[in-house]
């Protein structure tokens, strides 16, 4: 090639690379998720922008345009939907009233409002959750709506698949989602039984449109089994027999799920709902509210709040907030991931100053190095105003759970990190009631009980390399 062809090539590409990192720098400080990151992003387009551009084009989005854009297109339809779901829980609504009232912000956060009449059962790893979600399965006479990140090809996921196929057979709706990322490594093969049955699968595909090819930086990070509008499972674990301890580099995996039964269970089937037009292009005729087996004498209010990038607000984010916000005893809170905005971590600091026992339990083992690295950072702070860090020994600890005080409870997938809070689509639900709230207590009791207390001795024996990748990790956090 012509050296001076080459020359007059770099000579055009060169300002061009330096204005697009400009004009993408502005972007960035007007519409970055966070101050912090959008001063990162910002520096590394001005100064690097041959490569800070392509990863902005990935990583850099703070709105999952796609899934807001279906959402108008479809307004009036699921808006109705979702009116005259409001309306259909309203004679189960709990009154918030007494020591519920600091649970108003959360209602607030979420479409539908607390209802009573519920039923709700903790299941305790991988053992126990995919018994109850098969013996679901086994038992539905008319749908079944399946939403994982992860599914994998073996014993497990292969199980479920061919249980799904086999009500399919039967006549039952089957309709699965699935997150084009987490699965990325499954094969294509996999759902073909379930297709061939009459069974209905979908990828949650986030780089679907012009403008969203690049954009793969947004998950769906929700974990449903709905049956017949009955019974739903939300929780921590994927599918695959990792989840059911048989990882070779983890071990013992530490998740919880829990099974709801009641009105709740309709909000749940809402978030799916969401999620189907946007994977299908349809709204799925299912029935609003399923009455059947509901245990009316019973109280157990529950609120389902999902969460993500296509949100107004960044309704995860205060959803820890107003929940840190509540605590006046107890706020213990269970996170493979660790690293949480800067509100959230002052919110925690102040709890804890006010008398609060703050507990965060995190995995002793890592899975995403930056993450692991990056919580070491908050040691020294935490260990200055009484926030207690523990890290679990007995496996890999993976649940997402929150107790706070003796009377609400949270179980769902959403971790204390960016991600998260700000990239995931997310879905949480909260139980504002003693006895449930009692059950998790005796549970987290039990989980502590296998945890050693982390301290800020923990990062001061490590090397200097550790140390300075640590401090790396948490300015990479906003990013991450």
């Amino acid at each position: 090639m012509n050296p001076q062809f080459v020359l007059e090539i770099l000579a055009l590409l060169i300002p061009l690379f330096h204005g697009l990192g400009i004009v993408f720098a502005v972007h960035a400080i007007m519409f970055g998720r966070t101050s912090q990151g959008a001063i990162a992003w910002a520096l590394s387009l001005i100064f690097f922008p041959y490569v800070a551009i392509i990863l902005y084009l990935v990583f850099g989005r703070r709105k999952f345009h796609g899934y807001i854009e279906a959402r108008r297109l479809g307004y009036r339809d699921i808006d109705h939907l979702a009116d005259n779901l409001v309306s259909a829980l309203q004679p189960s609504r709990l009154a918030l009233s007494g020591d519920h009232e600091r649970f108003k912000a959360l209602e607030a956060l979420a479409l539908f409002p607390f209802t009573t009449g519920n039923s709700a059962r903790l299941l305790i790893d991988g053992t126990q959750t995919f018994d109850a979600i098969f013996a679901a399965i086994d038992g539905a006479r008319s749908y079944l709506l399946v939403q994982f990140f992860i599914f994998r090809d073996d014993a497990l996921g292969r199980g479920l698949r061919d249980r799904l196929a086999a009500k399919a057979r039967q006549g039952v709706k089957v309709c699965l989602i699935y997150d084009e990322i987490g699965c990325v490594r499954l094969p294509h093969s996999y759902f073909a039984p379930l297709r061939r049955a009459g069974g209905r699968v979908h990828p949650f595909n986030t780089s679907r449109g012009l403008r969203n090819r690049f954009q793969i930086n947004f998950r769906n990070h929700r974990k449903i089994v709905l049956a017949d509008g009955v019974v739903a499972f939300v929780g921590g674990h994927n599918v695959g027999e990792e989840y059911l301890g048989k990882s070779r580099r983890f071990g013992p995996w530490r998740d919880t799920h829990v099974e709801l039964r009641g009105p709740a269970v309709a909000t749940v089937q809402w978030s799916f709902l969401e999620d189907w037009h946007w994977a299908a292009r349809e709204i799925l005729d299912l029935p609003l509210l399923e009455t059947r087996n509901a245990k009316r004498e019973t109280q157990c209010p529950a609120l389902a709040i999902p969460t993500g990038p296509a949100d107004d607000m960044a309704i995860c984010n205060l959803m820890f907030l107003a929940a840190i916000s509540a605590a006046r005893t107890r706020l213990w809170i269970t996170s493979p991931y660790f690293v949480p905005d800067e509100t959230v971590y002052d919110a925690l600091q102040l709890a804890a100053l006010r008398g609060v026992d703050v507990r965060i339990m995190l995995p002793a083992k890592p899975d995403h190095l930056l993450v692991y690295l990056a919580s070491f950072s908050y040691l020294y702070s935490a260990e200055h105003v009484g926030v207690k860090f523990y890290r679990y020994q007995a496996g890999f600890l993976h649940q997402k759970v929150m107790l706070i005080d003796d009377d609400l409870a949270a179980v769902g997938t959403a971790n204390l990190d960016n991600r998260s809070m700000r990239l995931n689509f997310e879905l949480t639900v909260l139980f504002a009631d003693r006895p449930f709230a009692a059950q998790v207590a005796r549970m987290l009791e039990e989980d502590f009980s296998h945890c050693q207390r982390a301290t800020p001795g923990d990062l001061g024996r490590r090397n200097l390399f550790f140390q300075i990748a640590v401090r790396i990790a948490r300015l990479l956090s906003p990013i991450q």
